[in-house]
């Protein structure tokens, strides 16, 4: 059994990197392997912010993952100095349910409990 930790990147609203990585998860899972966390950095912040208000006929994957994760108890983690950098938390702008803040150092720390990491 592989554990693998996700990195992603890259802003979910311009790209497919959100929807690949949620993609990549289920079948990790389903095939007996562990994500042992998900980490949002750069752009990819923007997926935790909670004032973001999609049109009726868009997925929210950023919900989606939020659930995925919580079901299956994978920490969903978001860095904290790329999210304030970007405007995503603030002393008056929380993170999205599901999504919690975390270091670069953090993130590096749990890099020791992990086989492969896989970035979007």
């Amino acid at each position: 059994m592989t554990r693998f930790g996700l990195l992603l990147t890259s802003d979910s609203f311009a790209s497919q990197s959100l929807a690949s990585a949620l993609l990549f998860a289920k079948t990790v899972l389903n095939h007996g392997h562990s994500i042992e966390h998900i980490f949002l950095y750069q752009d990819a912040v923007y997926s935790a912010a909670n004032h973001i208000d999609l049109p009726a006929d868009e997925p929210d994957l950023s919900a989606e993952l939020a659930q995925f994760c919580q079901q299956h108890n994978i920490p969903l983690l978001f860095c904290i100095t790329a999210a304030e950098k970007r405007g995503v938390v603030s002393d008056k702008l929380v993170a999205r349910d599901g999504y919690t803040s975390a270091g670069l150092a953090e993130f590096a720390m749990r890099q020791t409990h992990i086989d492969k990491l896989v970035q979007f």
